[in-house]
């Protein structure tokens, strides 16, 4: 039994969607009938390659969005360690979703339950929702019997790092729309207000001031190569994008982060952070270390630091210490690796780098915070100044005349 999508008129002549299962499409739409609806599409329910313009299906290439992904994930471990079969666990999953696109991703998931597939295999049929890392663990659980408490451990790490990343994007809300305020600002001056006062301003006979010429050229070049300015940002981000999917320059530059003042500390304890919260997550359901190694590499957004994660991971197979493997790294703060050390030697490599994990998070949190708090006063002082030097320009020369009166 399978599960399908559909798109259906009701009895007054409304569009409806759901998902329903069955054993074909024929099926589906005779199921349809009987309930006073006239289908317009069937089709199997999120499958994984395929999207769609004639209808708003979800589109797999986005993949489930954090919270999503949080709220499925916590809501399938507690129904589990209830002791619910998988597939009826799945069932109440897609049933408790109020989003189309995700009953229908769920509900696909719950049709290769059904025809005999374990639930890792099912969910690497959608590898933009679900991860490497994610699939990994799942198979873990299952194959040593403890799906239950994986799964909560699963829940717990994707709640953190969804947390982790609202908390930045809502630390930086406030300044991004400050400084599209500046600049909405100040392009209302040039474009319409400026203009008057310099029409005003260049009849009067006398010298206008080197503010006031400056003033009137960025203004006559805002009004007639807008245009231009639009496009120049416009090619600059498309550019500077189509130079970071180069991978022989996107190596340098991940390389070159690594080393910067301040964004170094940012992108190492970053990196660390991703790292050992997933290898702590691995480790302890049951995932080899080497496999794991491997996995949480891929976590990694870094490239010139992925690569030599894969070295590292190369020596940890070859029979060296994880410590000593991470410490030719050569990026990772010091505490990681005495962490992993330790963790090594107690024999709670999992509990360690947790630990670790949380502590690398919150110094990449304290940071970003910081530069927020820093970058808000310095945005309303140069926007400040910038009005100022409006201001100024247009005052000075009608100042001179009052005086030459």
């Amino acid at each position: 039994m399978a599960a399908f999508e559909y798109i259906a008129l009701d009895e007054r002549g409304k569009r409806r969607k759901g998902v329903l299962e069955a054993d074909s499409i024929r099926q589906i739409r005779q199921m349809l009938r009987d309930q006073g609806l006239v289908p317009l599409d069937v089709d199997v329910a999120a499958q994984p390659k395929i999207t769609t313009a004639r209808s708003s299906r979800f589109q797999l290439s986005r993949g489930l969005g954090g919270l999503d992904r949080v709220l499925i994930t916590r809501q399938l471990a507690t129904l589990v360690a209830a002791g619910l079969p998988i597939e009826e666990a799945l069932g109440a999953v897609a049933q408790q979703s109020e989003k189309q696109p995700v009953n229908a991703l769920v509900m696909g998931i719950r049709s290769r339950v059904l025809e005999g597939h374990s639930l890792a295999s099912s969910l690497g049929e959608f590898p933009l929702s679900f991860n490497d890392m994610y699939r990994s663990t799942v198979a873990a659980g299952e194959q040593s019997g403890h799906l239950d408490k994986v799964l909560e451990n699963l829940a717990q790490y994707t709640e953190r790092q969804y947390e982790a990343s609202r908390d930045v994007s809502l630390a930086l809300f406030y300044p991004i729309m400050l400084f599209l305020l500046a600049i909405g600002i100040v392009g209302v001056l040039m474009v319409y207000v400026v203009p008057d006062m310099v029409a005003v301003l260049e009849n009067m006979d006398q010298e206008l001031p080197f503010s006031t010429r400056i003033l009137i050229g960025f203004s006559e070049f805002a009004q007639e190569f807008w245009w231009a300015i639009i496009l120049g940002v416009t090619a600059v981000v498309l550019g500077v994008r189509w130079l970071l999917n180069q991978p022989n320059i996107r190596l340098n530059w991940d390389r070159q982060k690594l080393s910067m003042p301040l964004v170094q500390r940012i992108a190492r304890s970053n990196s660390a952070a991703r790292y050992a919260n997933t290898l702590s997550i691995l480790t302890s359901s049951g995932v080899p270390v080497v496999e794991a190694m491997n996995i949480a590499s891929d976590v990694v957004s870094n490239t010139w630091l992925r690569r030599r994660l894969a070295d590292a991971t190369q020596r940890v197979s070859e029979g060296s210490s994880m410590r000593a493997a991470l410490e030719t790294v050569g990026y990772f703060p010091p505490m990681v690796l005495y962490m992993v050390a330790s963790g090594e030697a107690s024999g709670k490599l999992d509990t360690m780098l947790d630990r670790v994990a949380a502590y690398q998070q919150a110094d990449v949190e304290r940071i970003v915070t910081t530069l927020v708090r820093m970058f808000e006063p310095l945005m309303l002082v140069s926007m400040g100044l910038l009005v100022t030097f409006i201001v100024m320009a247009i005052l000075l020369p009608i100042l001179n005349m009052n005086q030459l009166v």
